[in-house]
């Protein structure tokens, strides 16, 4: 058993539109194809003796336990335990997933399974880790999963963000805010183009750089809080050990060391009662910032208070971790008492975390003549860290109904004073309840960034949603955040319909970002050249802080390699579904290829709109699946499809009479005269109406007049620099040219569709074969090609993708001979070389069509070529 193909989804999907982040795995059965877990004697028992945690899988029985009785009773492929066990070693290494399917590939004794991640390294480690694990399993070899779950718990560790920015997150897409994360760290993008709002942690983009700075300089904050009557401990600043000295006289004991610079307690020193744990205490800060501050240690319990935009939200009391003797227990027998509690995990992966014995907690067992090994007397307490961060096993209670109105007001006045928008004050006293003066109290530190787990998950106490202020603060009200998505795929037809809705857009005064074959552009100018139709594309225009309104094409490969860039669009449009690319991923069949298409409709906003080719029979049945409202278009004002939708209040474009015309209810709507408008060719190319058809219902949909649709339409003027490589047609003299960039038999069919009206002497074509198509296909585009050319020129793709430029032609040369075996063909395998050859051959009143797969060189070499033909044609 073996990975074939690995694929990770970020966005809706092929495989599910509901569970974006999924792992695509094909595997190879191999010696395990057709073996069922009860074909395994004892397989089930070391299951569930290795996972006992897989007990809460329900299986389609939706009963706990009831996958394992599947694997005991019943019998499941090995492709099936994959899955679970994927699933299981994330939940062990602190990442919950729970979705998972298995399916039989296209191929005997391969299978394909899904399952969901939280972090795309974690769910690709787990799909190699579980095929090790069930491969042991059926072969009954011992195997320890241990380091498996330690290197997710580290992945975890480095990838997964932490608790704090999760919770604004979370809290954004609650209320229906998209997020982008932009590295690898916590720096998050809110919303989307010209909405976005930016967090890292619990910084954001409106928390102002020089108040991060006072809050980083400790001797700064102190003198401002100071200044302000906010009580806080008398201190000084040393680089030596001679003014350590001059400080402790002065302060006398006991005293706090800490960095200057320092955050989260590193380096700190507290409650140092002699001189060596002072030098202690000051060497250990030093190791963080050159600058050491010495203050006096304030008695009390530890407390954060948290201000967000200006307002107090909530305070903790934070308690350092600590152990309780029981009289008969060692020190580290307690710990792991503690560490045994279900809430405590490695790093932030649940609402406590672990203790572990470092130098801190070992220097406090010197301090105290302690080990390890030491038993402490019944009800004696023993901390094993000088500071309280839950970080390092720390423990938090909820106090916010406690504190006292004085404390509440001095906490938003400090957060003012400093200037941050999102505030942790770090306070010491007897009792939050008293005013702090009151209790002799101190504020000891101003935090930027601060944590959010000691609120939103405290150990003991009431939760609290500190997040939403955040969120309330960044998109107040009905501040927006999205920006309109309007979807395209399709076979034929996409790239056409995204720039001319792109045209639209602009033409209402939007700043556009589009995505297509072509390239990325923002507002019209190419910022990345390529085929630029997948996820990452889409997510370049969702990022841009300039764009509020995207138009992204979304081809197959996209879809199928790694899922659409967005997780809602508000318009999906579907031109139609042909048969291109079959066989590449395991499509094999047309409807296979409208599942895929599908993905774009589904995807749509429940208060959006799929707009769906009514003429084409895969493409109508989408609107079955679809949570959203439809449109459908069609060449056919009488179609019974049409007539149905409209008779039931739907909408829909059609071509009727020579008009674009919008049926709404009973009202037909006249646009304007396909005639009058570029793109179709005077009408001449039908294709091109569809994509007018689709386009002018995307934009009726998004609240443009009719008069501005109108408009956009007569001045989208096809040509080489607008529309690359659709429909771009040159005249010469005595000849004319097409060049496209169709590739397959629907696009060969349009054209030839589009050449029944051109009236020439000669039809010259020049066409190649793909490597990566089926031989069939190769063969339908002969047949294509000797039906509408009198002259066939057959030129060789750069890459071959596969298969020699022999073999591919052969079979093009096959389907032209099937159809007429006298037919005039040459072969030319350099494309450029192939286009010169049809020009400088071109006779009198001829049409030469050139399907390219390089559209800027043909071009270039086109409009070259005419340069040269006028300027003989004014010599003579």
């Amino acid at each position: 058993m073996k990975i074939a193909e690995i694929r990770i989804m970020r966005g809706p999907n092929f495989w599910s539109v509901k569970h974006p982040k999924i792992v695509v795995l094909k595997l190879d059965m191999g010696e395990f194809d057709g073996v069922l877990t009860t074909h395994l004697p004892g397989f089930a028992q070391r299951l569930e003796e290795m996972f006992p945690g897989m007990i809460e899988h329900r299986s389609t029985e939706g009963q706990e336990g009831g996958y394992l009785r599947r694997v005991r009773e019943e019998g499941v492929p090995l492709s099936n335990v994959v899955e679970h066990v994927a699933l299981e070693l994330q939940t062990l290494g602190g990442m919950n997933s729970g979705f998972g399917r298995t399916y039989p590939a296209p191929q005997p004794g391969f299978e394909y399974v899904v399952f969901s991640y939280q972090e795309e390294k974690a769910g690709e480690y787990a799909a190699e880790a579980a095929i090790r694990v069930t491969t042991a399993l059926a072969k009954n070899q011992p195997y320890d999963i241990a380091p498996d779950v330690e290197e997710l718990h580290e992945i975890r560790e480095d990838e997964h963000i932490g608790p704090s920015t999760y919770s604004i997150v979370s809290e954004a897409v609650a209320r229906g805010i998209p997020y982008i994360r932009l590295d690898k760290n916590s720096l998050i993008q809110l919303g989307y183009g010209v909405h976005q709002k930016r967090i890292q942690a619990t910084m954001t983009c409106r928390t102002a750089a020089f108040a991060v700075e006072i809050a980083g300089d400790k001797s700064a904050t102190k003198d401002m809080l100071r200044e302000a009557g906010v009580p806080v401990p008398e201190g000084e600043i040393v680089y030596t050990l001679d003014e350590l000295k001059e400080a402790v006289q002065y302060l006398g004991y006991p005293i706090v060391t800490k960095p200057l610079d320092g955050n989260h307690g590193k380096g700190a020193g507290i409650n140092l009662k002699s001189w060596p744990e002072a030098v202690a205490g000051f060497e250990m800060a030093q190791k963080y910032s050159e600058a050491v501050i010495v203050e006096q240690f304030i008695e009390g319990f530890d407390f954060r208070l948290l201000v967000v935009n200006k307002k107090f939200v909530a305070a903790a009391k934070r308690t350092p971790a600590m152990v309780v003797g029981d009289g008969i227990s060692s020190v580290q027998q307690l710990i792991d008492t503690v560490n045994s509690d279900p809430r405590r995990g490695v790093g932030h992966e649940k609402v406590l975390t672990k203790i572990t014995v470092d130098k801190d907690t070992t220097g406090i067992l010197d301090k105290k003549g302690y080990t390890l090994d030491t038993v402490l007397a019944e009800g004696e307490e023993l901390y094993l860290k000088s500071t309280a961060n839950l970080s390092t096993g720390g423990t938090a209670t909820d106090v916010t109904d406690l504190i006292d109105p004085y404390n509440i007001l001095m906490a938003e006045r400090i957060a003012g004073t400093i200037g941050l928008d999102i505030c942790g004050i770090d306070v010491v006293t007897s009792d939050i309840a008293i005013p702090l003066p009151e209790a002799r109290g101190a504020v000891i530190e101003v935090n930027a960034a601060p944590g959010f787990r000691m609120h939103i998950s405290p150990t003991e106490g009431l939760p609290r949603n500190v997040a939403d202020p955040v969120i309330e603060m960044l998109f107040p009200g009905n501040c927006p955040s999205r920006i309109p998505i309007i979807a395209v795929t399709g076979t034929n037809g996409k790239t056409t319909t995204t720039r001319l809705i792109a045209h639209m857009v602009k033409s209402k005064g939007y700043q556009v970002g589009y995505t297509t074959t072509d390239g990325i552009y923002i507002q019209d100018k190419m910022l990345e050249k390529g085929d630029t139709t997948g996820s990452r594309s889409a997510e370049f225009v969702l990022r841009d802080p300039t764009v509020n309104f995207a138009v992204l094409e979304c081809a197959r490969g996209g879809i199928l390699r790694s899922g659409l860039g967005f997780q809602q669009c508000d318009i999906g449009i579907v031109t139609n579904v042909a048969e291109d690319h079959m066989g590449l991923r395991d499509i094999y069949t047309l409807e296979d290829m409208a599942r895929v298409k599908s993905v774009v409709p589904k995807s749509v906003s429940k208060t959006g709109y799929a707009i769906l080719n009514a003429d084409d029979d895969n493409v109508y049945n989408m609107a079955k699946e679809v949570e959203s409202k439809v449109a459908f278009f069609s060449m056919d004002e009488n179609n019974p499809r049409i007539l149905k939708h409209v008779a039931q209040g739907g909408l829909a474009a059609v071509f009727e009479n020579g008009f674009i015309s919008i049926f709404k209810n009973t009202y037909k709507i006249r646009v304007d005269r396909v005639a009058d408008i570029p793109l179709t060719f005077g009408g001449r190319a039908r294709f091109n109406i569809e994509n007018v058809l689709a386009a002018t219902l995307a934009g009726y949909i998004s609240h443009f007049e009719i008069s501005e649709i109108k408009t956009a339409l007569r001045t989208f003027v096809p040509s080489a620099s607008k529309t690359p490589g659709r429909m771009n047609l040159f005249k010469f003299p005595t000849f004319e040219v097409l060049v496209d960039y169709a590739h397959n038999p629907a696009g060969m069919k349009g054209i030839a569709d589009f050449l029944k009206n051109v009236d020439a002497r000669k039809r010259v074509g020049v066409v190649a074969g793909v490597g990566d198509r089926r031989e069939e296909d190769m063969v339908e585009l002969g047949k294509l090609a000797a039906q509408m050319f009198d002259e066939v020129i057959i030129r060789s793709d750069k890459d071959p993708r596969g298969r020699s430029p022999e073999e591919i032609n052969r079979r093009v040369i096959e389907g032209i001979q099937q159809v007429d075996p006298t037919k005039e063909y040459k072969v030319i395998p350099q494309e450029m070389v192939a286009i010169a050859y049809a020009l400088e051959h071109a006779e009198r009143n001829s049409f030469i069509t050139i399907f390219s797969e390089d559209i800027p060189e043909a071009i270039k070499m086109i409009e070259n070529f005419k340069v040269i033909q006028d300027r003989r044609v004014m010599v003579d």
